[in-house]
């Protein structure tokens, strides 16, 4: 006996279902690894970094060229090591020195705080940047040690 097959066949196989699912793995594998988005986060969040780093130091440079070249109070020098920006115990409080004056608010880490930038230096605050003024030459150098890609710490010294 002879099986007629009808003139029009409909739907696919299995075989071409799976063949195509296969093929769109593969495409968005591959895609993804050349997005690779917690890298472009990553990335975004250490050119913000960089961009904090350098506007606190603007600010301490601005301060210093109107006070006569006398730095924030409480930089620690090299001898004492790097301190971290804020008004806790042990951190350096120079946002009632410069914030309003040259710098709108002082910028906070991305992952610090939600990187909301600080505006009322009375409230408790810690950005995560470091600063330390060298004892020889008298630079000051700005850092974020949290730095996720290599560089692991991004720092600019003036």
């Amino acid at each position: 006996m002879k099986h007629i097959l009808p003139a029009e066949r409909r739907g696919f196989t299995l075989i071409e279902l799976l063949v195509v699912i296969g093929i769109l793995a593969v495409l968005l594998a591959i895609t993804l690894i050349a997005i690779n988005p917690a890298r472009q986060f990553a990335s975004a969040n250490n050119t913000k970094r960089s961009s904090d780093v350098n506007a606190i130091l603007n600010a301490i440079d601005q301060y210093a060229a109107d006070n006569k070249g006398r730095l924030p109070a409480g930089i620690p020098d090299t001898t004492a090591g790097a301190a971290v920006i804020g008004n806790g115990t042990g951190q350096v409080d120079i946002c009632a020195g410069i914030v309003t004056t040259y710098i709108a608010a002082l910028p906070v880490d991305p992952l610090t705080n939600n990187g909301t930038p600080v505006t009322d230096c009375t409230a408790a605050y810690n950005t995560n940047y470091t600063v330390v003024r060298s004892t020889t030459d008298n630079r000051v150098t700005v850092a974020a040690p949290a730095a996720e890609l290599p560089p692991t710490v991004i720092s600019v010294t003036r």
